[in-house]
């Protein structure tokens, strides 16, 4: 089993202005990996963003961060920047799933900018902000997720096996 995080990105949410209907959701869909042993809102604000990212990684050594908003077009969706600055290697291909995935449903989902990448042993992932969004990308992903953590956590076995 896995330490996960889950981070809404929500300037309204940290104030209290929003309840965060997307972090739950998330929190429900990933029990199957792991605890979820942190949870948080925080504001759309690179520099707040960048911080909790490392801490959950460096400090509480969290194997999977998953945020949720922030990754749209508006003047403070800063997520994507702030993951892109503290991870060390990008996964284009769960982001370019969720998008596809996504497409089929909405032209919009190609305005989406979010991003997936490890920093050190911790896999950090990028959902848009939406419940409907969310649980669709979960969707598109999950089935991977499990493999993709055994092999950055050093806990699975060879990836080059046939099906």
């Amino acid at each position: 089993m896995y330490r996960i995080a889950v981070v809404t990105v929500s300037d309204k949410g940290a104030r209290g202005d929003r309840v965060d209907k997307s972090g739950p959701v998330i929190r429900e869909m990933v029990k199957s990996l792991g605890e979820v042993v942190d949870y948080r809102v925080v504001p759309d604000d690179p520099e707040v963003l960048k911080g909790t990212l490392i801490n959950l990684s460096d400090k509480e050594k969290t194997d999977l961060i998953l945020t949720t908003g922030g990754t749209g077009l508006g003047p403070r969706d800063n997520t994507p920047e702030a993951t892109l600055a503290v991870i060390e290697r990008e996964v284009p291909g769960l982001a370019e799933a969720m998008r596809m995935e996504s497409m089929k449903k909405t032209n919009r989902a190609m305005l989406s900018r979010g991003v997936a990448g490890v920093r050190h042993l911790t896999l950090i992932i990028n959902l848009p902000g939406s419940v409907k969004a969310v649980r669709e990308c979960l969707e598109v992903i999950m089935p991977a997720l499990p493999h993709g953590l055994e092999i950055m956590t050093g806990r699975g076995g060879e990836c080059g096996i046939e099906n």
